[in-house]
């Protein structure tokens, strides 16, 4: 008696066809599964019997195997308990064959028998739907799964459930694909941070490139109050970034009942966070941080406070927009375009330019501090804002600043503009931020004047390669805020101005961070 199901393994976010072949054969009353299945699949077997005996239905008294193959793909999770389940009701008889041909099946069972969701099932339906199969899943995972296109969807609840929907005596109905619920959505607006108007410019540019952003300023200045709004002013997901990132959740196990995602996630893990959290990895090398912000914003408060070797780990990430976790046997890797915020305190006391309240030890503990950031991470930063303090007398004023709303409409006109521009060059990318070499030369395309002023700005202020096709992209940008097809010298201005910051009175590119000149 010999039966075949089909299930997946996952290997990052790319979905790897696992055969579950169960064999019921002559000889000692034994249960083995064999095919490089660690110990969470192997203690399915004592799950699938309990789920059995609950249905009234005995494991056979002869040798039960079965292979889970390939058999060097390293199997992981509890998805395995239905297909393995389906497996043994097709070879003890219950169900036939042809019943679960064409067919990809994932879930874990209780020991009632109930079917409890798991994730990745998301990424298995556009799998099943890519080679042309159905899927059967947790009834919970049903309105995810239905988001991978028109396939053929079984979801019960219940193992019992499953058995009478292929004997005929029970029709279970296809689930419907549900979309997240925003009425419980906190709506930050721009219009409540008073004041910081140079800060609230950075950050429109920012969004409007999708450019990576490091605010600086003392303690209640508001730089997390401005993050926290970035996502206010962003445009939707589109239906294709909704399903990669619904997809790296899924992944993760992080889906609410299984609904499709439609805001920019905004991640903002604590400094006390470690690179596997935050880069991806762990015991089953799951998706980090990094990837769950994928097409959102990633905020990094206290930046220096975070370990000096995870914030190194996010230097390729950051430049590459994806994440790689690399292992013995196999590497997997996760989108992770994001958007970067971070924010920092001149120093550990934050008050480096208040000379009533910065410490004694100014500017030493200022370069100490700065020293647990590297000048290739800093570099990697496009635009640099100082958010000084804001004074009471400001905080009592009534609210006169643009609503996110109306800044929003300005981002995606600009998003738009890139898009088309890019488009016509037959790019796959849609934002300047990620704009490289001759395609980068290509939107810029600087009048002599103009380039003879940017090279002179580059050689006072020493900025590094990097540096410089930074300050083009971000140039680029907000000549595309302006309705401007050409950059102009005060676009380039602007961008430069926001490679400088100050601290405490001197002014240096942030290039190089150890270079600070201090001035008490």
């Amino acid at each position: 008696m010999f039966a075949r199901i089909e299930t997946v393994s996952f290997q990052g976010v790319e979905v790897t066809p696992i055969d579950v072949q169960v064999q019921i054969s002559p000889g000692l009353p034994n249960f083995i599964i064999v095919g490089l299945a660690d110990k969470a699949v192997g203690e399915s077997k004592e799950r699938v019997r309990a789920a059995l005996n609950a249905l009234a239905l005995a494991l056979p008294s002869k040798r039960i195997t079965v292979n889970l193959a390939p058999a060097d793909v390293q199997k992981e999770g509890t998805h395995y308990d239905l297909p393995i389940a389906v497996g043994l009701l097709v070879s003890m008889g219950v169900i036939p064959q042809d019943a679960i041909e064409g067919l990809v099946a994932l879930g874990e069972l209780g020991l009632d028998g109930a079917i409890a969701p798991v994730s990745g099932a998301l990424p298995a339906a556009i799998y099943a739907s890519s080679v042309g199969k159905g899927l059967i899943c947790p009834e919970a995972c049903g309105g995810e799964a239905a988001w991978a296109g028109d396939l053929n969807i079984i979801a019960p609840n219940h193992l019992l459930s499953l058995i009478n929907h292929f004997k005929g005596t029970q029709v279970l109905s296809a689930p419907e694909a549900i979309l997240e619920d925003d009425s419980k959505e906190i709506h930050l607006d721009m219009r409540d941070i008073k004041g910081q108007e140079t800060a609230k410019r950075a950050l429109e540019v920012a969004a409007a490139g999708g450019h990576h952003m490091l605010m600086w300023g003392p303690p209640g200045s508001g730089k997390s109050m401005l993050a926290s709004r970035l996502s206010s002013i962003l445009p939707p997901l589109t239906p294709e970034e909704a399903l990669e990132v619904t997809m790296i959740h899924s992944l993760a196990g992080q889906l609410s009942e299984g609904r499709l995602l439609r805001t920019r996630p905004f991640r903002d893990p604590h400094h006390s966070a470690t690179m596997p959290a935050l880069i991806g990895g762990g015991i089953k090398a799951g998706p980090g941080e990094i990837s769950l912000a994928h097409h959102g914003v990633l905020f990094l408060d206290e930046l220096p406070e975070f370990a000096r070797s995870t914030l190194e780990a996010l230097r390729q990430p950051v430049e590459s927009g994806r994440a790689v976790v690399s292992r013995a046997n196999a590497h997997y890797v996760y989108p992770a375009r994001i958007q970067l915020m971070a924010a920092m305190n001149p120093c550990r006391c934050g008050y480096l330019s208040d000379p009533e309240r910065s410490c004694s030890r100014a500017p030493k503990c200022a370069l100490d501090y700065q020293s647990r950031i590297s000048g290739p991470l800093f570099d990697r930063i496009d635009i640099h804002i100082d958010v000084p303090e804001v004074k009471a007398q400001d905080l009592h004023q009534p609210a006169t600043g643009e609503t996110s709303e109306t800044i929003r409409a300005r981002v995606i006109h600009a998003r738009n503009i890139q898009k088309a521009r890019f488009e016509s060059e037959g790019s796959e990318i849609s934002l300047n931020a990620h704009a490289e070499g001759q395609l980068l030369e290509k939107i810029v395309n600087l009048s002599l004047e103009d380039r003879t002023f940017l090279e002179t700005a580059s050689e006072r202020f020493k900025l590094s390669a990097r540096g410089y096709a930074r300050v083009l992209r971000v140039a680029r940008t907000i000549a595309d805020l302006a309705n401007s097809k050409t950059i102009q010298k005060e676009h380039l201005g602007e961008a430069l101005s926001y490679r400088m910051m100050t601290y405490g009175g001197g002014t240096s590119a942030t290039s190089s961070p150890r270079s600070v000149q201090y001035n008490r």
